[in-house]
């Protein structure tokens, strides 16, 4: 907190801090988060306590562990953060989360599976965090809204499953015996063949191509890479096999790249999550913009296609913002951090409840079933094709199968 003004009027500041990538591999994740700071500024100014104006302070990650660390200290240490918000990767997010809770600031964030946040940090029921948040959607989403595009490719009953999982954090949640993906789908009946972990960038997929094709597994889900999703279709497509479906939860937030030379996206007609679009029927708690309004504007501001994490990143300035405005004390972080706990916001990303989330510290976000098909406006747009859990949001085109 800071005061400024002229005239003699002095103006008390609250900063938002935000940790944003802006270079490295992670840049596309910071693309959204960086528009939703700029878009939302002007009207966030007014938008905290009375007496206080919001102000923004972002810091770069690097795309990297160590710059997140370092970002998070600028901004406490230079800026005076009231509270930090991300949008960040496997690595990042949990350095920017751990710091913040190692020196005592407010975090908020979002895109990543709520068990890995809390139970890959180390929060347990009888030791919940004391000042990270987060809202997200689960390991278990994933496996019921996945579970729900092989049956409606392959039809009810037991399906067969090949597992394309790497050795890192992805595979290792994905594999995980209780908080992970894998009992989640066992749970829904369906046969999962894991033939072992693949390092990232993988250069030979020839293993795993085999062992779905000898199980005679009609689906394969992954948490792969763009690239090694490549490798892996075009490896299946040498050895005259395909699975009627690929289903992947990593990077198909982002639509595909455009068909070059005659060859098609690795990523189209690959199934994945739903998190937000503008077809969802939310609008802000800050000015009352509907989702497909924030997609309009972004894409007419910066001229690429919009986002799912676009309404992610809005909604973080959102609670932000309703924490600030509800502290009892806004000035004092530890009363900041309260407010975040006992939140409960109707945001352009759904409603977010931090009262009734599964764990502590947790609002989780419901997923609906999609995949990237040949669009209209764009060369591949995301189609709704079974309506999961978010309630209001239709199915818009038909699942497309091998």
């Amino acid at each position: 907190m800071s005061d400024s003004g002229s005239s003699g009027v002095r103006e008390r500041v609250l900063t938002v801090g935000v940790v944003v990538a802006r270079t490295g591999r992670l840049s596309s994740l910071g693309d959204p988060l960086d528009f939703a700071m700029t878009f939302l500024e002007p009207g966030l100014a007014a938008a905290g306590p009375r007496g206080f104006r919001i102000r923004l302070a972002g810091r770069d990650s690097r795309s990297s562990a160590d710059g997140a660390r370092q970002a998070v200290k600028e901004l406490v240490q230079d800026e005076n953060a009231a509270i930090i918000v991300t949008l960040a990767g496997t690595q990042v997010l949990p350095a920017v989360a751990d710091t913040c809770e190692a020196i005592g600031v407010p975090c908020l964030s979002s895109t990543f599976p709520w068990q890995v946040y809390y139970y890959g940090r180390g929060a347990h029921a009888a030791r919940p965090f004391a000042w990270t948040y987060h809202f997200c959607w689960g390991l278990d989403d994933i496996a019921e809204t996945f579970a729900d595009l092989w049956e409606q490719a392959c039809g009810a009953g037991r399906q067969t499953v090949g597992c394309l999982w790497n050795d890192g954090p992805q595979g290792d949640w994905s594999r995980h015996p209780e908080h992970g993906f894998a009992p989640a789908a066992r749970n829904r009946g369906h046969r999962l063949v894991e033939p072992g972990p693949h390092r990232e960038p993988a250069v030979d997929l020839g293993r795993h191509v085999a062992a779905f094709r000898d199980a005679d597994a009609a689906v394969v889900t992954s948490a792969a890479t763009g690239q090694d999703l490549a490798l892996f279709r075009a490896q299946a497509a040498e050895n005259g096999w395909q699975p009627r479906l690929i289903t992947c939860s990593r990077w198909l937030a982002y639509p595909p790249s455009p068909t070059v030379s005659g060859r098609q996206s690795a990523q189209a007609d690959v199934a994945t999550l739903v998190y937000w679009t503008p077809a969802h029927p939310y609008r802000s708690s800050l000015d009352g913009t509907t989702a497909a309004q924030l997609a309009e504007v972004y894409e007419q501001l910066t001229g690429r296609q919009w986002l799912q994490p676009l309404g992610l990143a809005h909604a973080l300035f959102e609670v932000a913002a309703h924490a600030l405005a509800t502290a009892d004390d806004p000035t004092d972080r530890r009363a900041v951090a309260a407010a975040l706990g006992r939140s409960r916001l109707d945001t352009i990303a759904g409603h977010l409840d931090w009262t009734g989330g599964p764990v502590p510290n947790i609002a989780t976000v419901p997923l609906a079933g999609g995949q990237w098909q040949p669009g209209t406006r764009h060369d591949y747009e995301l189609a709704v094709v079974t309506p999961g859990r978010a309630e209001g949001l239709r199915v818009n085109g038909d699942l497309r199968t091998s």
